[in-house]
């Protein structure tokens, strides 16, 4: 089955057809770094992520660049407000950003180009679209005349005629027409600026990521991702600009805009009092419960965030934890002929298989690929029932068959990263030991029928978050 993607510039999906041939570039819009990212930032990063494991996962070289919005109205405001440098925010909001992605285990980029470095190819682009006709001067600032370039409105599927009639009294009268947007805007008081032929100013907001996207991908690319919020004008401008610039179309092949995210059904905002940064949601779930409940719903669809569906989550992703935990139990035991059982094991890991690559490729379809993670994990429990109650002899080629075709799809899926590791580290060990010491402890003290102290330690481990499951093969310790 080939990848298909929802193409927002089509409105339909189409089958995924590289640039280039076994190559895959992608360029996904970044934050502004004014504040620490929160829950909705969350969602497009790891949402790229799997994109880019799935991608790679199949065969592709993959090329992602993600910027960094770091010229911006709200930066120099908070800068101003702080008595600081822009880009002691900007520098110091980038750090709050890699160390909660690290946590949420996305991996970074290949190039995360900042607008500050580039500020001659910005001026060079502008240059050449006024010179193109495309753009024009008013004391300073540089506008982009939307009627020039034919096609615009052609992303959002909207017409300059209905954008005009719904357009507000703009203040800026100089315009030519109340849709153009600033590629240039000169100097204001307590703002950064740099000499330009127009004067000193800075960017707009649009014409950074044409220029970035231009340096590092070239004039054509596969992906180009972000929120929906960015479709217009954000990814709107950034065509009009970028294919009256190089004379060459599509600038972009495929646009993915991933969902909104809502809280208990309402829109997040500030003035709402329910907008969440992803710090403080870490401060009480753990970043893998959080991953996952993003993926569990597919990127274009709304998710909706509560305390109530994070825990639901993270009871899920305790499911799908305790098949590697029995997948490694029986890495344990001896093996032999495995009979029928593990012909029906096997067939149920080439299934998945199969049903995961058709929900991925079916538009990165995250929710049904983990649905088929809960079914294989089912039929892991199954045979590790049936295993160590004796019914069954364990077949090694049938679990690595199984285990290889779990772990593949939590590893594009980027979860149960420690538990697929194994217990590797020091302290891993170090706690393995010290466990089997209190459930020996224990123990002795049920043959002894002291069953107030058994009792108790299962009581205090449990208030750890350590749970003790008795079975025909001995005590078995997991964390809740």
């Amino acid at each position: 089955m080939a990848l298909r993607v929802y193409n927002t510039l089509t409105k339909q999906k189409e089958e995924f057809v590289p640039r280039e041939p076994g190559k895959v570039k992608m360029y996904v819009c970044g934050v502004t770094p004014y504040n620490h990212p929160h829950i909705g930032n969350a969602r497009p990063f790891i949402t790229w992520d799997v994109i880019r494991r799935y991608l790679e996962h199949r065969g592709f070289a993959v090329f992602h660049v993600q910027n960094f919005t770091d010229i911006d109205d709200k930066i120099i405001n908070t800068a101003n407000q702080e008595g600081v440098t822009w880009d002691t925010v900007a520098n110091r909001y980038i750090a709050a950003y890699f160390e909660v992605m690290d946590k949420l285990n996305v991996r970074r980029a290949h190039v995360y180009p900042r607008v500050s470095d580039h500020i001659g190819e910005i001026i060079a682009i502008v240059r050449r679209l006024i010179d193109k006709g495309y753009a024009y001067t008013i004391d300073g600032d540089v506008y982009y005349s939307v009627e020039k370039f034919a096609p615009y409105g052609q992303l959002s599927g909207r017409s300059l005629e209905d954008m005009k009639a719904g357009a507000r009294i703009d203040v800026d009268e100089r315009k030519r027409h109340p849709m153009d947007f600033a590629l240039w805007k000169s100097a204001k008081p307590g703002e950064p600026a740099w000499d330009s032929p127009w004067g000193p100013g800075r960017p707009g907001w649009h014409i950074e990521c044409s220029a970035m996207a231009l340096k590092y991908l070239g004039n054509g690319f596969d992906f180009h991702g972000g929120g929906s919020d960015l479709i217009f004008p954000h990814h709107e401008n950034e065509i009009a600009q970028s294919e009256a610039y190089t004379g060459e179309t599509p600038f972009v092949r495929y646009w993915l805009h991933n969902g909104f995210i809502t809280v208990n059904e309402e829109k997040m905002s500030k003035s709402l009092g329910n907008f969440f940064l992803v710090k403080d949601i870490l401060a009480h779930y753990p970043p893998e419960v959080l991953r996952f409940f993003i993926l569990s719903t597919h990127y274009r669809s709304p998710l909706d965030f509560s305390d109530e569906r994070l825990a639901e989550a993270g009871r899920s992703l305790e499911r799908l934890r305790t098949a590697v935990e029995n997948i490694r139990q029986l890495e344990k035991l001896p093996g032999g002929a495995g009979g029928e059982q593990a012909d029906v094991v096997r067939r149920a890991a080439a299934q998945a298989k199969a049903e995961f690559y058709a929900a991925m490729d079916d538009d990165f379809n995250t929710a049904l690929a983990i649905s088929v993670m809960f079914s294989l994990a089912k039929e892991i429990n199954i045979y590790y029932s049936q295993v160590a109650a004796g019914k069954v002899v364990l077949d090694a080629q049938a679990l690595a068959e199984v285990r290889d075709a779990y772990f593949m799809m939590a590893d594009i899926l980027g979860i149960l990263v420690k538990e697929r590791a194994g217990q590797t580290e020091v302290d891993g060990e170090l706690v393995a030991g010290l466990m089997d010491i209190i459930i020996a402890v224990r123990q002795e003290a049920r043959q002894r029928k002291d069953w107030a102290t058994a009792d108790g330690i299962r009581s205090r481990l449990a208030e750890l978050g350590i749970i003790l499951e008795d079975s025909p093969q001995g005590v078995r310790w997991k964390r809740r």
